[in-house]
């Protein structure tokens, strides 16, 4: 049976969902960065923690802080991950922070013991090539 953490609190209900991988091997690490061919600003954090799956947005709305370097606390039932680089919170379940930022966040589930992330691109572990007709490359 599939089990699905998020909530209706910044959540995208668009998009499909990805096969990020097996639960055991994603389940030995508490942040994973989950690179999108559309770029940095779609990449996104995959969080285990206390035995629980959630994704968001892998840069902070504030600044852009890279989330998965970030400390992630329990206080008071809440599970909150804190900016690396100006310790804004964002709660781990809607993405809102107590300085009235919104960070999205994403559906995961759980299903034949695999992990999937809900998402308007694909997502993968490792970085996707650069398009060689892109400007940028």
């Amino acid at each position: 049976m599939a089990s699905v953490s998020g909530s209706e609190d910044g959540r995208t209900e668009s998009g499909s969902w990805r096969l990020i991988g097996p639960e055991a091997e994603l389940r030995t690490k508490q942040c994973r960065l989950m690179f999108s061919p559309l770029g940095r600003r779609a990449d996104v954090c995959l969080f285990y923690v206390n035995g629980e799956f959630f994704a968001m947005d892998a840069r902070c709305s504030h600044a852009g802080g890279p989330l998965c370097d970030g400390d992630i606390e329990e206080a008071a039932g809440v599970l909150q991950v804190f900016c690396p680089w100006h310790d804004y919170d964002f709660n781990l379940r809607t993405g809102r922070s107590g300085t009235g930022l919104q960070q999205q966040v994403y559906q995961v589930k759980l299903e034949a013991g695999s992990v999937y992330v809900k998402h308007v691109s694909p997502l993968s572990l490792q970085p996707f090539p650069a398009d060689p007709k892109s400007p940028t490359a």
